[in-house]
């Protein structure tokens, strides 16, 4: 069953319930009332006629009672035992039950489908005998009254319940119709490989716009997230091409001339691990790059620890010249302790590879973060080239980055792990002047945290 089927057959069903509960109360309650009032008007009577006829004990009480018998009922008056006395204009309601009763009684009977109402009250007779004088009449304007409100709330049934349905289907269709247009639109991308989106103008910012809206975001995402690894496919091949034809050429070059050349043997023994070895680092980086997307086991980090190892393994590995500065306060983050320090062996790396002098390092807390500046005095970076250095696989002299083992991933990976940790990584540079690259970390309240 289709969900715009159930939607117009349970608003159906929910009115039509609804319907019938409100008009049988009205049909029940204007019963009750009509027949109420109707045993009060007989009772009324009933007593009028008792009253008569104790203030005219000079007329016979038979002569009387026919002065207030009605058109269309009966009057009778039952003695304790024999006949009764009857009265009546329509020989059919002679057959009407009653009989003798000691209490005041006032009924409603069902007699040959019509209905009767009938009060009953013992009263003293002419001869000093106790009897039931009973008062019958058939309620001819009752019944007709109840069949033409039956008609009527039928009728207003019907005038409800049509439109009932037709704004149920209208309903359904309105409702429906952003999910069909959802479910259209993801048809078309799955059969056509498309990246079509819902168009939300002129829409009403209900919860069907926001589950069409986040169906635009999650194709926007999905969009980036194919686009980037189409790109990062295609640059991964092409970076790997480049060793591979390397390892090839000379692997060729062993095989037509090398095996008689120990000089040539060994140069190409040595290209060979070179390349292998940048096809190893860059596999490496690819899948630190892959994997460095959000934090993984996060702890109170010592920057300022984690800078003094970083810059000790550095100035041990290479003998350069390395100065640290910061004030005496610790400075704390939240994060991966393996995770930043290879942001910084990352920055460390570059500066080494792309300067000769010496590399300053300050470390500064300010506006509740915590601000790591790594300033090396190389070659710098043009201007047109700083919005792009932290882009996969770019490189600013790719000649240059190829001798010292550079893939362009470093500063990818260092940028990704920034982001993940919830800072950012900027560059300030000038060519010919270095470059400062500067790490905004939020800064973790480790006293405060504690008490």
């Amino acid at each position: 069953m289709k969900l715009r089927t159930k939607i117009q057959l349970f608003t159906s069903l929910f009115m039509l319930v609804l319907i019938l509960l409100i008009n049988a109360s009205i049909y029940f309650l204007f019963y009750s009332n009509t027949v109420d009032s109707e045993l009060e008007e007989l009772t009324e009577q009933v007593n009028t006629i008792v009253s008569n006829l104790n203030a005219n004990p000079d007329i016979p009480p038979t002569e009387l009672l026919k002065a207030f018998l009605p058109a269309d009922g009966i009057i009778r008056v039952y003695p304790e035992s024999g006949n009764p006395i009857v009265h009546s204009k329509d020989k059919e309601f002679l057959s009407l039950p009653g009989a003798f009763t000691n209490a005041e009684t006032s009924e409603i009977i069902l007699f040959e489908g019509e209905r009767f109402a009938t009060v009953s009250k013992p009263i003293i007779w002419n001869n000093g005998d106790v009897v039931t004088l009973q008062l019958s009449k058939q309620l001819v304007a009752l019944s007709e009254n109840m069949r033409t409100l039956f008609y009527v709330l039928v009728l207003a049934s019907l005038i409800i319940l049509i439109p009932t349905i037709i704004a149920g289907n209208v309903l359904g269709r309105f409702l429906l119709r952003p999910v069909k247009s959802l479910i259209h639109t993801m048809r078309e991308n799955i059969k056509y490989a498309r990246w079509k989106k819902i168009d939300l103008s002129n829409r009403s910012k209900d919860e069907l716009y926001e589950m069409e809206k986040t169906f635009n975001d999650m194709i926007d995402s999905l969009k980036e997230s194919y686009e980037m690894q189409e790109i990062f496919v295609s640059d991964a091949s092409h970076e790997l091409k480049t060793p591979i034809s390397i390892i090839k050429s000379y692997a060729q070059l062993v095989e037509r001339r090398g095996m008689d050349n120990t000089e040539l043997m060994k140069e190409s023994i040595e290209a060979i691990t070179l390349e292998a070895e940048r096809m190893q680092k860059l596999v490496e980086q690819m899948l630190a790059l892959a994997k460095n997307k959000e934090v993984h086991h996060a702890e109170v980090v010592d920057m300022n620890q984690l800078m003094e190892e970083t810059i000790a393994i550095f100035t041990g590995a290479y003998g350069r010249e390395i100065t640290l500065k910061h004030d005496s306060e610790a400075h704390f983050v939240q994060g991966n302790t393996d995770q930043l320090k290879q942001v910084l062996y990352i920055l460390m790396d570059n500066a080494h590879k792309y300067s000769e002098d010496k590399v300053d390092v300050r470390i500064g807390e300010k506006d509740d973060a915590v601000i790591i500046d790594i300033i090396d005095s190389g070659g710098g970076i043009p201007q047109q080239e700083r919005d792009r250095v932290f882009e996969r696989f770019y490189r600013i002299d790719k000649a240059r980055s190829r001798n010292t083992g550079g893939t362009g991933l470093g500063l990818a990976i260092a940028k990704s792990i920034t982001l993940a940790h919830g800072g950012k990584i900027e560059v300030e540079s000038e060519a010919g002047k270095g470059s400062t690259f500067t790490i905004k970390l939020p800064a973790f309240k480790k006293m405060d945290s504690e008490n």
